[in-house]
């Protein structure tokens, strides 16, 4: 599904790019010489499409910069949270180590005095359990 959904937006986009290069073939002069109009120092003759394109290709670099450069301080407040988290989670661990119960030894009930398990008395001559 998503490729297909790709495509849908690519293809006609790039048909209406081919178009626009197509129609705006046409080279223009963009100068960089703000005082020498009539012969400027810097300038750059190219087509009028291959200049709307690096313009805009230029825009969207600079409004990601400007976006990257923007969000750091979210990114700095992500990065002290995680270490953070990542501190507490081994403190917990460490404090679950330290408190973790000693497994006790099932309780035992006393065999009756006279009644064994075994018998009325339960023991042997040497007075283990039977």
């Amino acid at each position: 599904m998503r490729k297909f959904l790709t495509a849908l937006i690519v293809i006609p986009l790039g048909l209406i790019l081919v178009t626009f290069a197509v129609a705006n073939r046409h080279f223009v002069t963009v100068s960089f010489d703000p005082f020498m109009a009539a012969d400027p120092a810097l300038s750059v003759t190219l087509p009028l499409f291959l200049l709307l394109i690096l313009v805009a290709a230029l825009g969207v670099i600079a409004g990601g910069c400007a976006v990257w450069f923007g969000q750091r301080h979210w990114r700095r407040a992500a990065r002290r949270h995680e270490a953070d988290a990542r501190a507490a989670r081994v403190e917990l661990a460490d404090l679950r180590a330290q408190t973790a119960p000693v497994k006790p030894e099932p309780q035992r009930l006393p065999v009756p005095a006279g009644m064994g398990l075994y018998g009325p008395i339960g023991r042997d001559k040497q007075r283990a359990t039977l």
